[in-house]
């Protein structure tokens, strides 16, 4: 069984630069391995609270750190032409030294589209857009050149230079368990699947599902990394516990952050052996919420009882 890879989510929404850059440099100071954003162009139901925009942030994040790895959960595909997009990645990997994490996804919320004038479609379209920009990006990695021609985008004969650092190019995750659409794209596609908070309840199903997908296709399951996005509610001991909780419920209680399907709440040993129970369903990574927002006092207790426990 190999080691958890554990990362911290930290969407935007509500924060200065100052107050992410801070996370994600006590997040490389600790030796936290990743940190991710959302990408959105105001928090989803909430227009009115500020919200940085999300390669910007990760530019600049990268150019402040050394070694972690920043990338989205996920960037949507309709806000950045694919070969815009190849172009913008190979960049920020060079600049990173090969830190960059590219996570994609067909776009969500229909509401922001319609404000900034974007194009929205059916969901199958919206896939469909995506199967090519994965393959788009695909060839621009390994080629340093696009030469493509599909129903959604043409590109013709555009060089790509420098190429990126990492090879065979940006580890590419393709986050959600749509089982027509998105499913059958990891399966295809993607470097790394993430499971959103909304399907944590369904991890052993889909897990088995995807597997099928790759016989059909003939890719070997063990091929793509398996991660999970959950709420961390993490309480440095017993008698600090009910008010970890209280704040969770606060915050994420909703259905769609499914705080009590992944049942991440307690103390460091408590949360080590729910980690070691996502090991032994075959997940490799992890991506937490944290339920204060990314706190020092959580990412170092973290840092310090839980992840050299399963990494």
């Amino acid at each position: 069984m190999t080691g958890l890879d554990i990362g911290v989510y930290v969407p935007q929404m509500g924060f200065t630069y100052q107050e992410v850059l801070h996370r994600a440099q006590r997040c490389d100071a600790l030796g936290i391995r990743s940190l991710w954003l959302y990408d959105h162009l105001y928090g989803p139901g909430m227009p009115g609270v500020p919200s940085l925009e999300a390669w910007t942030v990760a530019s600049a994040l990268l150019g402040a750190t050394e070694r972690l790895r920043v990338g989205h959960l996920v960037l949507c595909n309709q806000f950045r032409h694919p070969a815009v997009l190849a172009k913008m990645a190979t960049t920020l990997d060079q600049i990173s030294g090969g830190r960059l994490e590219l996570g994609l996804g067909s776009g969500s919320i229909e509401e922001e589209h319609a404000k900034a004038g974007l194009s929205w479609s059916s969901f199958a379209e919206r896939s469909a857009r995506l199967a090519e920009t994965l393959e788009i990006l695909r060839q621009a990695f390994a080629d340093n050149v696009i030469d493509f021609a599909g129903q959604h985008y043409t590109v013709r004969d555009m060089p790509i230079l420098p190429g990126p650092v990492q090879r065979p190019g940006p580890p590419i995750t393709v986050g959600g368990v749509g089982e027509k659409y998105t499913l059958p794209l990891v399966a295809s596609h993607a470097d790394v699947w993430n499971v959103p908070t909304y399907a944590l309840g369904e991890l052993a199903h889909k897990a088995g599902l995807l597997h099928r997908l790759c016989a059909d296709v003939g890719r070997d399951p063990a091929s793509i990394v398996l991660s999970v996005e959950a709420v961390l509610a993490l309480a440095p001991d017993d008698a600090s516990l009910p008010k970890v909780r209280e704040v969770a419920q606060r915050r994420f209680g909703g259905a769609g952050f499914g705080l009590h399907d992944s049942g991440l709440v307690g103390t460091p040993p408590m949360i080590v052996e729910k980690l070691r129970a996502l090991q032994h369903l075959g997940f490799e990574r992890v991506i937490l919420f944290t339920h204060d927002r990314g706190s020092d006092e959580t990412l170092e207790l973290l840092a310090a009882e839980v992840i050299p426990e399963v990494a």
